[in-house]
């Protein structure tokens, strides 16, 4: 079976450094908020070209700790509205639900599974306040109009970048070209919620996020809100949370970030290889924009193809020892956490969620494999 994802086998070649972590953890006797977590802020604001990098429990934290902060800070109100893809995995949704603010859902463009720029200015009321962009799949969504539509309506820009670790807007990048300088978002001003769960392209060994900002007034009172409100240990300003990139997590994140851009590079080449040599016309392939050898605006954190009839494809595949995953089968506004959305029509959302199929794509995936599931497509 080529497994869907080999997260052994991806993390093999960084087990000897791990153990070294460990040991230097161990004998530092530091667990919490310690020279590790520093050492990955720093590194991973630098590889991002943000000002600043604060380390979180989790992904979903992270975003919610930006909500919370501009809350705080009076730039957002609770009861706010928040412009949402309609198609995005459910944490996107929860965050603004959880900082008390209310999302107001936009359907994505069919063709790249992103939010549709074009759809959103029809949903900005006096309420809205701010609009959270999420890179779905690896591939980013449309900023440069997104930043226009919030500039010309004064709105809060936040990116869920989750799936999007090393995406980069308009820039030349190669494996060799790691290191990131503030060129790289001088005109960015959103702030960047991030994911390091053990399957996203940049994981750790269990949980954690990480939010990017180059607002200092942002970053001061989330680096407060994720320790518990503090930031002189038992002085309380805010009423905050428990939510800190742990120690550990953050040395194994050291170890992996300098082979990022060459691990996004390897999923490159096989979204290319799958782009160009799969020709079967019950598949759909994804639309992949920019995509050139120096231009790095979808990382493929998954390959998404699109089927009219998705279980028979995916029983198939796994007949051929082939392991695919639905991201996603059923859409937010379906969920039964979200029952008094269940009544609201998104087609367009609907349409992908009941056909997309997401084939094997990782660093450990081999030409001989990549072959073998192109072979097996062109042949259903």
């Amino acid at each position: 079976m080529i497994p869907f994802l080999d997260l052994k086998k991806i993390n093999e070649p960084y087990e000897t450094a791990f153990q070294e972590k460990l040991k230097v953890v161990l004998a530092n006797g530091w667990y919490v908020l310690g020279n590790e977590v520093k050492e990955f802020e720093t590194g991973f604001a630098k590889y991002c070209g943000a000002k600043y990098c604060i380390g979180t429990g989790n992904g979903l934290d992270a975003l919610v700790l930006i909500f919370k902060g501009y809350i705080q800070l009076g730039k957002l109100q609770k009861g706010d509205e928040v412009i949402v893809p309609a198609n995005t995995y459910i944490a996107s949704i929860l965050a603004v639900l959880q900082a008390d603010l209310i999302p107001v859902l936009v359907e994505p463009n069919l063709e790249t599974y992103n939010i549709d720029p074009d759809l959103i200015s029809e949903k900005i009321t006096p309420k809205t306040k701010a609009i959270l962009a999420v890179h779905l799949y690896g591939q980013l969504a449309e900023m440069d109009t997104i930043n226009e539509i919030a500039v010309a309506n004064n709105l809060l820009v936040v990116e869920d970048a989750a799936q999007a670790h090393g995406a980069m807007r308009n820039q030349e990048s190669t494996p060799e070209t790691a290191d990131r300088t503030e060129e790289v978002l001088k005109n960015q001003k959103s702030s960047v919620a991030y994911s390091f769960y053990p399957g996203k392209n940049l994981g750790a060994l269990g949980d954690g996020g990480a939010v990017t900002t180059n607002d200092s007034e942002l970053a001061k009172t989330i680096q407060s809100l994720r320790n518990y409100g503090s930031e002189t240990k038992y002085y309380n300003d805010y009423i905050g949370v428990n939510s800190r990139l742990d120690e550990l997590q953050a040395a194994f994140l050291n170890v992996k970030l300098p082979y990022l851009d060459i691990e996004n590079e390897r999923r490159r080449v096989i979204a290319k290889r799958y782009l160009s040599e799969i020709k079967n016309d019950k598949i759909i392939l994804p639309t992949v924009t920019l995509l050139g050898k120096k231009q790095s605006n979808h990382v493929f954190h998954l390959f998404v193809i699109r089927t009219q009839n998705r279980i028979e494809l995916q029983d198939y595949l796994h007949q051929n020892n082939i392991q695919t995953v639905v991201h996603y089968p059923v859409p937010p506004h379906n969920q039964k956490a979200l029952s008094n959305w269940n009544h609201l029509s998104f087609p367009i959302t609907q349409k992908i969620h009941d056909q997309v199929l997401s084939l094997p794509i990782s660093p450990v995936l081999t030409m001989d494999e990549v072959s073998f599931i192109v072979a097996i497509l062109n042949k259903y």
